[in-house]
C-alpha cells in the first residue's frame, strides 16, 4: 500500500509537533522541506526543528538548497531516515553518496520543468526519487498533470527503487499517482487544511 507522508510545510509552524502527532498514526513519514533561499525563493527549516519531530513518524528530509554537501551531516544527525537533493543542485552525485554512507536512503528531486532523463547518470546512487509535480518553493501549488506520466516512466524503467511524488497531491489525483506507481505521497494543504486530517490521509491511501 502507498505511504503518505504529510509535508510539515503546511503544518502550522506555531504548533508544529502538536500537528505531527495529530497524524503519525497514519503517516509513512513526516515530510520536511528545508529551503535555503537561494535554491528556491523561501527559506524554511532547519536541522534543530527536524531534530524536534524526531521520534513522532520517520523523518523524510527534502533538501531544496544549492549546496546539500555542505548540510547532510547535520539533517542525518537530526535523525532523517531519507535525504532527498535535486538533480538541479550542485554536486548532487556526491551528496546522494554522502547520504548513503551515512546509512540513510538517498533520493533524487527531479522539477517538473527540467527533463526526466536528466537523472539516468546518477540514479544508481538513490534509492527514491521524487516527482516534484509542482515548480519547488511554496506550498498549496497547482497539480503539473505530466508528472502522472512521469510517474509511470520512471517506475516501468526503475521498478525496484522507491518513487515519492512531492507537490498539489490531493484525493483529487492520489488514485491516478499510486495506479502510475507511486509509493509515497507527499501532501501538505491537502491534509492540513482539511477538516478531518486522519480521514484525508486514509482516504488518500485507500483510493
Amino acid at each position: 500500500m502507498v505511504e503518505i507522508a504529510p509535508s510539515m510545510l503546511g503544518a502550522d509552524f506555531g504548533s508544529m509537533r502538536k500537528d505531527a502527532e495529530s497524524v503519525a498514526s497514519e503517516s509513512g513519514y513526516l515530510h520536511m522541506d528545508v529551503m535555503d533561499g537561494h535554491f528556491v525563493p523561501n527559506l524554511t527549516m532547519g536541522s534543530d526543528l527536524v531534530k524536534s519531530l524526531k521520534g513522532i513518524a520517520p523523518l523524510d528530509v527534502h533538501l531544496m538548497i544549492t549546496n546539500p554537501c555542505d548540510f547532510i551531516d547535520d539533517f542525518a544527525e537530526a535523525g532523517a531516515e531519507i535525504i532527498s537533493v535535486h538533480i538541479e543542485a550542485k554536486d548532487s552525485e556526491k551528496a546522494l553518496r554522502l547520504i548513503r554512507k551515512k546509512g540513510i536512503k538517498s533520493g533524487i528531486a527531479i522539477n517538473p520543468s527540467t527533463p526526466e532523463e536528466a537523472i539516468y547518470p546518477i540514479v544508481e546512487n538513490a534509492d527514491m526519487i521524487v516527482v516534484m509535480s509542482v515548480e519547488p518553493g511554496y506550498c498549496g501549488q497547482s497539480f503539473h498533470e505530466s508528472s502522472v506520466q512521469r510517474v509511470k516512466n520512471y517506475k516501468e524503467k526503475y521498478p525496484n527503487k522507491l518513487i515519492e511524488v512531492d507537490g498539489g497531491v490531493s484525493i483529487k489525483n492520489s488514485k491516478q499517482l499510486i495506479d502510475a506507481g507511486a509509493d509515497i505521497l507527499v501532501a501538505g494543504s491537502a491534509i492540513f487544511n482539511s477538516d478531518n486530517p486522519l480521514l484525508t490521509i486514509q482516504t488518500m491511501k485507500e483510493s
